[in-house]
C-alpha cells in the first residue's frame, strides 16, 4: 500500500469520526440557505392550461424580482373557460375558451417549464413545482382500482375537476396504496427529468382534501386483514353500522389508517422527490395520520393561514423541531378575508402583516404567498378565486418591496440556530380522535375531524416556557440526559400531559422516562382508547402517579423561571444560537388569537401599548420594558452576556381603511 494511499484512508477516518462527532453534538450543523438562496418570501404562481410564453415568463420572474420574492412555486391549474363564472363579467372577452395550452406533461409543456427555471435560476430566484396538477393527488393514468376508495360503494370515485388537462378528468388516487402513488408520479417524473437536471429545486404537495372524511369509511382491499391481525377482531361490522357510532373502534380504524396513509403515500413521496433530486415540501394538514409523525418525515414542512388558524402552525414548527428540520414554511395569506374571491385585489399590507406575524410567532420562518396569476405581458385581468392578488395591478404593490424585505429579514433571523425548548406538551392526539366529528359551527368544506386538530393550544398555565408538542413517536425517540428530555437540537426540564386518553404505548414510555428521573406534570388521570382494554392500564398509571417527580402541580415540579413573564403574554417564538444568544420575537397585538376569516382592516392600531416583561435567559433575570407601537413587532437578541439589543425590523404599512364584515358561502 503506497504512503498516498494510506494517508487517504487516514483521512477518511478523520472525516468520518468529526462528522459522526458533529451529528451528537447539541446542534445540528447545517449549509446556509441548504434549500433557498435567500430567506425572501417565495410566491405561489398560478398557471392556468394555455399557452404559456417566453416573453410572459421572463415578464412576471422579472417582476417577482423587482419585487423583492426570493423564487415562485409554479401550480398547474385548469384552462380559465372552466370557471367562467367566477372571473370577469366580460369573460369572452378576457377569457375566451383557449385549446392552445401546452399538452399536460408533453414536451412542448417540459420545453416551457424547463425555460421558467433556467430562467428563474439565472436572475437568482428559486423555482419550486407542485407535484401534479392541483389538489389532492389525480392522475389522468389512475384506473378506478386505483382511485380514492370508500366501504360500502364500489361506483364511488372522487374526480379532480379543476387541473390543467381539463375537460379531462383526473382521478384522485388511492393514498393508502403505494403502487398508487407509483403510478401517478411516473409520467410527472418523466416529464420533469430534464426540468430537474442541474440545480436543485423542491417538489410540493397540498393539503389533505379526500371527500371522505365526512363519512370516515376510507378504504382500501385487505385493510379488515390487515386490522384483524393486528387488533384480533373484525371491523366488518361496526363498518356496516358505522364506527363513528363506536369512538373506541374508531380509534382503532385511524391508527390502522395513519399507517396505511403514512406507508401508501408520505413516505414514497419523500422517497420519489429525493430520486427525482429533489427536496419535499409538504402540507400534511387535514391528512387521517398521526400529524406530527407525518410532519417530521419531509425536508420542509408547511403549515396553512388563513384557511387555518395560525396556532395550529405550533403542531408544525414542533414537528420540525423535534425532527430537526430548518425551515417550516408557509403557504400563506389563502383567502384571508373569506371564500371566495373576498376583497380580491383590495388587500390591505397591514392586514398581511398581522397574519404574517402571527405565523411567525408560531414557528414559521419561510413565507410563500398565495398567491401571482399568471398573466400575459400587457394584461392585468386574470384572477385566482381563493388567495391575495399578488400582481402588478393589485392593491398591494406599492408596499411590497418594502414589506417583502420585512419578511425577509425576519425569516433569516428565526433561520439561525435552533427552537428555544423547555417543556414539551404531550399533543391530545388520542382525545381528538376519540371525540369524532367537530361541531358544525367549527366544521368547513375542508375541515371534519377533531383529529385534525386545528384549534388547539398549549395551555396557558406554560404559556411562558415557550411549549412545544410532543407526541408519543417522538417520545419513543427521546432520551433522558443530566435531568434532561433530550431529542435531537431540543432539551426539555419538563413533560406536561393533560388529556382525557392516553395510548398505552405512550403510557409505557412516560413510565420509563419518569422512572429515570424526568419531570411529568400530569394534570388528570387519562383513560385508554381502543376496543382492547388492557389490564395493566392502570397498574400503570399508579405507579406514574405515585413517583415523587410526578404532579398535577407544574409550579411544584418546575425549577426556573419562565423563559418571559408578564401581566398579559403577546404571542412569541425563540431561537437560541450555539454561542449562547436568544433571538426572541413578540408579535403585535392584533395578531393575537386570529381566528378566519380576518376582516378587512382588522390590524387597524392607533395607540403605543407599553408593557413590562421579566426575561429569564442563561440563568439571568431581568426587566424588560417594551412600547409596540402600531402594526410593529419585536425582535430582541439577548447576548450571552445578558445585554438585549432591540433589533430593527421596522416597517410601517400604510393606515388600513376598516371595511363591512363579509361572510360568503363557503364552496369547493
Amino acid at each position: 500500500m503506497g504512503l498516498l494511499q494510506i494517508l487517504f484512508i487516514w483521512f477518511y477516518l478523520f472525516v468520518k469520526l468529526f462528522c459522526n462527532q458533529s451529528e451528537t453534538h447539541a446542534y445540528k450543523v447545517y449549509k446556509p440557505n441548504e434549500f433557498y438562496n435567500s430567506t425572501k418570501p417565495l410566491v405561489r404562481w398560478f398557471w392556468f392550461a394555455s399557452n404559456i410564453k417566453e416573453a410572459d415568463v421572463k415578464y412576471q420572474l422579472d417582476w417577482a424580482k423587482d419585487h423583492q420574492f426570493g423564487g415562485v412555486e409554479i401550480a398547474w391549474l385548469y384552462p380559465l373557460h372552466r370557471y367562467q363564472d367566477w372571473y370577469a363579467k366580460d369573460f369572452n372577452r378576457h377569457y375566451p375558451i383557449d385549446t392552445s395550452a401546452q399538452k399536460w406533461l408533453s414536451q412542448d409543456w417540459t420545453k416551457i417549464v424547463s425555460y421558467t427555471k433556467n430562467y428563474a435560476n439565472s436572475i437568482g430566484l428559486a423555482c419550486d413545482f407542485t407535484f401534479g396538477s392541483a389538489w389532492p393527488v389525480a392522475g389522468l393514468n389512475i384506473e378506478k382500482k386505483y382511485g380514492t376508495q370508500i366501504y360500502g360503494d364500489s361506483a364511488f370515485s372522487q374526480l379532480l375537476t379543476f387541473s390543467w388537462a381539463w375537460p379531462q378528468n383526473m382521478r384522485v388516487i388511492n393514498h393508502l396504496d403505494a403502487k398508487a402513488f407509483e403510478l401517478f408520479a411516473k409520467p410527472y417524473e418523466v416529464a420533469m427529468k430534464k426540468v430537474l437536471t442541474g440545480s436543485k429545486a423542491v417538489l410540493f404537495t397540498d393539503s389533505w382534501e379526500i371527500k371522505l372524511n365526512k363519512k370516515n369509511k376510507i378504504w382500501t382491499p385487505g385493510f379488515d386483514s390487515t386490522f384483524k391481525i393486528k387488533f384480533g377482531y373484525d371491523i366488518i361490522p361496526y363498518m356496516n353500522l358505522g364506527i363513528d357510532s363506536f369512538p373506541d373502534i374508531r380509534y382503532d380504524y385511524m391508527m390502522h389508517l395513519d399507517e396505511y396513509v403514512t406507508n401508501g403515500f408520505y413516505i414514497p413521496y419523500v422517497k420519489k422527490c429525493k430520486a427525482m433530486g429533489a427536496w419535499s415540501r409538504v402540507q400534511c394538514l387535514g391528512a387521517p395520520t398521526d400529524v406530527m409523525t407525518t410532519y417530521s418525515l419531509v425536508d420542509i414542512p408547511e403549515t396553512e393561514a388563513m384557511l387555518n388558524n395560525p396556532n395550529y402552525s405550533k403542531i408544525v414548527s414542533s414537528a420540525a423541531a423535534l425532527a430537526s428540520k430548518k425551515l417550516v414554511s408557509s403557504e400563506s395569506f389563502t383567502c384571508m378575508y373569506g371564500f371566495p374571491k373576498t376583497y380580491l385585489r383590495q388587500e390591505q399590507t397591514a392586514d398581511l402583516k398581522m397574519v404574517a406575524d402571527a405565523l411567525f410567532a408560531n414557528g414559521v420562518n419561510q413565507h410563500v404567498y398565495c398567491g401571482m396569476p399568471y398573466n400575459p405581458k400587457g394584461s392585468d385581468t386574470i384572477d385566482f378565486f381563493a388567495t391575495c392578488y399578488i400582481g402588478p395591478g393589485g392593491s398591494l404593490t406599492d408596499e411590497l418591496p418594502a414589506f417583502n424585505s420585512y419578511v425577509e429579514k425576519v425569516s433569516g433571523i428565526l433561520q439561525k440556530g435552533r427552537t428555544y425548548s423547555d417543556v414539551a406538551v404531550y399533543i391530545p392526539f388520542e382525545d381528538a380522535v376519540m371525540k369524532g366529528a367537530y361541531p358544525p359551527e367549527r366544521q368547513r368544506v375542508w375541515v371534519w375531524g377533531e383529529y385534525e386538530m386545528r384549534y388547539i393550544h398549549t395551555p396557558d398555565e406554560v404559556a411562558g416556557y415557550h411549549p412545544l408538542w410532543i407526541n408519543r413517536h417522538f417520545l419513543d425517540k427521546a432520551r433522558f440526559v443530566k435531568k434532561k428530555l433530550v431529542l435531537g437540537d431540543l432539551s426539555f426540564s419538563l413533560l406536561y400531559i393533560d388529556v382525557n386518553y392516553l395510548d398505552i404505548r405512550a403510557l409505557k414510555r412516560i413510565l420509563k422516562l419518569a422512572k429515570e428521573g424526568l419531570a411529568i406534570c400530569i394534570k388528570q388521570m387519562p383513560n385508554q382508547p381502543g376496543k382492547s382494554k388492557s389490564i395493566e392500564f392502570s397498574n400503570l398509571l399508579n405507579q406514574l402517579v405515585s413517583l415523587k417527580n410526578v404532579s398535577a402541580n407544574f409550579t411544584k415540579l418546575i425549577d426556573h423561571p419562565a423563559l418571559i413573564q408578564g401581566d398579559s403574554l403577546p404571542e412569541y417564538w425563540c431561537r437560541t444560537t450555539k454561542d449562547g444568544s436568544h433571538f426572541l420575537f413578540l408579535a403585535q397585538w392584533q395578531a393575537k388569537n386570529l381566528q378566519y376569516p380576518v376582516y378587512s382592516g382588522q390590524s387597524l392600531a392607533t395607540e403605543t401599548k407599553e408593557m413590562e416583561f421579566l426575561l429569564y435567559v442563561n440563568g439571568k433575570i431581568q426587566k424588560l420594558k417594551v412600547a409596540f407601537k402600531p402594526y410593529q413587532s419585536i425582535m430582541l437578541k439577548i447576548n450571552p452576556n445578558g445585554a438585549i439589543e432591540f433589533m430593527d425590523i421596522s416597517f410601517m404599512p400604510k393606515t388600513p381603511i376598516v371595511r363591512p364584515r363579509e361572510v360568503q358561502k363557503m364552496y369547493f
